[in-house]
């Protein structure tokens, strides 16, 4: 709750008794016509009521507060690498998946038998280089006893070299087309959570398909955010090092509630934005629960150092005018103005100086104090700073 600006009322103006003798009745039809803001202060009789609130003296630590970005630290687009017809989607949108659960199932005929295809190509390769081993030594042998010739025995060898080469081709198309018959089983590669698919059983899908499905992992999660230099050199100052591995960082969603695990700084960039001129920085934040979702805008802020004693006043106390920012507090019967400077926000109150614990802070019932009036001061049951 920000500072609300209050429109000061107007100054009591001095009237002859006479007049007012002389015309009551127009008088009071004036400032009936006036609004409540504008209306001149009546005479009291007695103590203007007001409420109050005393200021609270609390250990607060020093925060500053950023617009950040969830962040899946993992993030996987689930691809076809063989094209066939999709024979089963075995998950359902949007659930949990663990790493290695199978998501996709292609058709696998044309693929095993690629595979049996290979699988023959091998043997012939094998019994082809079996063959030219015996024809070499057989040369070899012809050429001890002076019965064959270097030429034969020479091409024999290169016989045989070839045939092994035409196996090791033939292993080498097996492993390929066993790999390709694995792709038809499409597996999750981490632990997160499935979006939506984007083919259904039936489709012709391969490589050029585009992503089937979108996993995103769960826990932990990053958040990460830009902060500007001079505010990054004044964490550096408080903190004296420059990872601010220390620092807290917690998650405020739009509905103003806090995240309730902390995180930890655990990446800053390498260089300045040109553009921006700030420095991108990353928390590490626990998700258990799965409350934070990948890509979500939320406010951050990084608590440092250890809490230092602050005053702490509700934020409805305070009253803007062009000077500046003020309270009401009750001294001696009276109330006394009293010029404060805001700090940030805790909760529904606001850190100021300018006051000591303590004191009652008028919290109800300023509109129509003026400074140095009597005022009956009762403690506001259920408003804290």
């Amino acid at each position: 709750m920000g500072i609300v600006a209050r429109r000061k009322p107007a100054r009591w103006e001095t009237v002859r008794p006479a007049v007012w003798a002389a015309a009551p009745l127009l008088g009071a039809l004036l400032l009936g016509a006036l609004p409540i803001g504008a209306r001149p202060a009546l005479a009291q009789q007695g103590p203007i009521p007001v409420g109050v609130v005393a200021a609270e003296l609390k250990p607060i630590a020093d925060a500053m507060e950023f617009v950040g970005r969830v962040e899946a630290p993992e993030r996987v687009d689930i691809r076809a690498r063989v094209k066939a017809m999709l024979e089963a989607v075995l998950f359902k949108d949007g659930e949990s998946v663990k790493e290695g659960q199978p998501l996709y199932r292609i058709e696998k005929a044309p693929f095993e038998a690629d595979v049996q295809q290979a699988q023959g190509d091998v043997e012939r390769a094998k019994a082809a280089l079996a063959l030219a081993k015996i024809q070499r030594e057989r040369a070899e042998e012809l050429l001890t006893k002076n019965a064959g010739t270097v030429v034969a025995r020479d091409q024999a060898i290169a016989n045989e070299d070839s045939s092994k080469g035409a196996l090791l081709t033939a292993e080498a198309a097996l492993n390929t087309a066993k790999i390709n018959l694995g792709y038809t089983d499409i597996v999750s590669p981490i632990t997160g959570r499935i979006g939506r698919t984007a083919f259904t059983r039936g489709h012709i899908i391969g490589p050029d398909s585009g992503p089937l499905a979108t996993v995103v992992s769960q826990n932990p999660m990053y958040v990460t955010f830009p902060v500007s230099q001079r505010d990054y050199q004044e964490a550096q100052k408080e903190e004296g090092k420059a990872d601010l591995s220390n620092v807290e960082v917690r998650i405020k969603f739009p509905d103003g509630s806090f995240y309730g695990e902390v995180g930890r700084i655990n990446f800053i960039d390498v260089s300045v934005s040109r553009t921006t001129d700030t420095i991108v920085m990353r928390a590490d934040v626990p998700n258990p629960k799965g409350q934070l979702t990948d890509g979500q805008l939320v406010r951050v802020e990084l608590k440092s150092g250890k809490p230092e004693e602050r005053i702490v006043i509700p934020q409805a106390a305070l009253i803007a005018d062009q000077a500046g920012v003020y309270v009401f507090v009750v001294e001696d019967g009276k109330a006394v103005v009293r010029r404060v400077k805001p700090g940030g926000n805790v909760g529904a109150g606001i850190v100021v100086e300018g006051i000591k614990a303590g004191e009652p802070v008028v919290v109800e019932g300023f509109e129509a104090l003026r400074p140095g009036a009597a005022v009956r001061a009762t403690p506001v049951v259920g408003v804290k700073g």
